[in-house]
């Protein structure tokens, strides 16, 4: 079938190109629905998880990650930090180098990654959270006060 001719001498398409795919409009009302924290780890850094000698570390941070999952970014936010909340932290304080996907105004902020206060730290980008340290040795990330 060849394309009708506009009323101009230009052509024109038989079936309009759509704005936008289907299948992007889905991608974006399920990412609407979700209310609880998508964590990343694009961006971990290796800076101490690499030396961990607590074999129950690990099981331990999964099973906090998929608490945190379950809860919602505003229980999180009215939750105690040292519980399933999380606290900014200036990023001066941190001590190994930043990776370079954080900028002077990125906010970063802390989670407690076991019942033990060790932290994970990242920031947060609408509903994701992108972590970028783990602390599996007390103090290797920022000193605590």
């Amino acid at each position: 079938m060849k394309n009708k001719q506009a009323s101009k001498g230009g052509l024109s398409l038989i079936k309009p190109v759509p704005s936008q795919a289907p299948a992007f409009n889905k991608d974006i009302e399920s990412y609407l629905k979700i209310d609880y924290p998508l964590f990343c780890f694009r961006h971990l850094q290796h800076t101490s998880f690499t030396e961990c000698r607590d074999i129950s570390f690990f099981p331990n941070f999964m099973k906090r990650l998929k608490n945190l999952s379950e809860l919602g970014w505003n229980e999180i936010q009215t939750t105690q930090r040292h519980g399933f909340g999380m606290e900014k932290i200036p990023q001066e304080i941190i001590k190994p180098q930043l990776p370079t996907i954080i900028t002077p105004e990125v906010r970063l902020f802390a989670f407690r990654a076991a019942g033990n206060n060790l932290p994970f730290v990242g920031f947060r980008e609408g509903k994701i959270f992108h972590i970028i340290f783990v602390e599996t040795t007390f103090g290797d990330i920022y000193d605590h006060d």
